[in-house]
């Protein structure tokens, strides 16, 4: 018997038929064979259908569609939440990321590239595109790896001036997308803080205009390793950002800071004005008469103000966090050859993200001192030039 789709109307029409004939005494097999159908299709029908009209027979079919178009929508928006469920750890943002999650989603729950590349966002042209990485990345990331490994507490735009001091011709960018392909952490950024102002609107802090204009010094102390304090004088120029000494002892008195000035005036020349904050050795009678003697003037910060003198607080946050905080130091003489070296690596290789991430003092083929200060006068004229050079080549005068 050939297989047949009935549509609600004609099941409803042949139940009506064989609930006539059975009144009439025929048996359900004859019944059957009669329409053409079998007894298990017309007790199955008549299960479904059975007393239903025609509106009503056509309306449970509508609602049964519906219900089919709703189970299959809401199974595609669970197997949608599984493939976000499963993918996303985080902000997938990068193609590189989203390639990995679609793979990943396909393997793991058996869908469909297409399907996955759908839910996550990822065009399919860019899932099946091959990569090919530049010749020199595996170097590039060795080198940065090597740099963030020495440095643990440079971002990617120092790191990327230091490879530029190597020789590497490389934009930020992709040094940025390597360092976080490499899961290399970004120091957090220390919040801002706010100046003191006068009434008038101005800044109290003067601000430094060329180098040897202000100098600033402060203490930072820190423990060897047996408990016993130390401190550290810290001395540098505002405008140039060079630390110029970083005086290491167990104690330093107002003497001891009159002596590391007398080294660094006599080698650098005697700052305008000096600004410390209002402690005891700094604010002492003696310091601040031979300061007044030299023709240096002092500039105090206020009371419980450190954010006024910016500079040093800044270069003292870089000295704890990029040395003091990751050395132990057993002997005092190790804390000052230790911070000595660091002083000349921050002078003349750590870029300097204020100056253009170029080091406050790198070093350099300078001319003799004589020939910078005091330059030889321009001859008047070039006949008295070539005379002078006879002169001196032994000629005739």
């Amino acid at each position: 018997m050939a297989r047949r789709n009935y549509t609600a109307e004609q099941i409803i029409g042949l139940l009506r038929e064989a609930e006539v004939r059975l009144s009439q005494g025929e048996k359900t097999g004859a019944i059957c064979r009669g329409l053409g159908i079998s007894e298990q299709s017309y007790y199955r029908w008549r299960r479904e259908y059975g007393g239903l009209k025609v509106t009503q027979a056509a309306r449970l079919k509508a609602l049964e569609k519906e219900n089919a178009r709703l189970r299959k929508a809401v199974s595609n928006l669970t197997l949608d939440a599984l493939i976000l469920k499963e993918v996303i750890g985080g902000k997938v943002l990068s193609p590189s990321r989203r390639r990995a999650g679609v793979a990943h989603a396909c393997a793991a729950l058996g869908v469909s590239e297409r399907r996955a590349c759908q839910v996550i966002g990822q065009h399919r042209s860019t899932q099946r595109r091959c990569l090919q990485p530049r010749s020199d990345e595996k170097r590039l990331t060795a080198d940065i790896v090597r740099l963030a490994s020495s440095y643990g507490r440079y971002g990617y735009r120092r790191i990327t001036a230091l490879l530029r001091q190597e020789g590497w011709t490389v934009n930020a960018k992709r040094v940025e997308r390597i360092w976080r392909r490499e899961g290399l952490k970004v120091p957090t950024k220390q919040p801002k803080k706010g100046r003191l102002w006068l009434n008038d609107g101005s800044c109290v802090r003067l601000r430094p205009y060329y180098r040897g204009h202000v100098w600033s010094y402060d203490f930072v102390a820190d423990r060897t390793h047996d408990g016993k304090a130390f401190r550290m004088l810290t001395v540098i120029d505002e405008y140039s950002r060079e630390c110029l000494a970083i005086h290491v002892q167990r104690q330093i008195k107002s003497d001891d800071i009159l002596a590391v000035l007398t080294e660094l005036f006599a080698k650098h020349r005697p700052p305008a004005h000096i600004r410390s904050d209002n402690g005891a050795e700094f604010t002492a009678t003696a310091v601040r008469d031979w300061l007044g003697r030299i023709g240096v003037k002092t500039l105090y910060i206020e009371p419980g103000s450190p954010w006024e003198n910016g500079y040093c607080e800044s270069f003292n946050g870089k000295l704890r966090d990029e040395l003091l905080n990751g050395e132990i130091f057993y002997t005092l003489k190790e804390a000052q050859i230790l911070i000595e070296n660091w002083r000349q690596h921050y002078n003349t290789i750590r870029p300097h993200s204020s100056i253009g991430y170029v080091p406050p003092a790198p070093p350099a083929i300078l001319p003799p001192a004589a020939t910078l200060l005091y330059p030889p006068p321009r001859p008047a004229n070039l006949g008295d030039h070539n005379r002078r050079n006879s002169n001196l080549a032994g000629g005739p005068p």
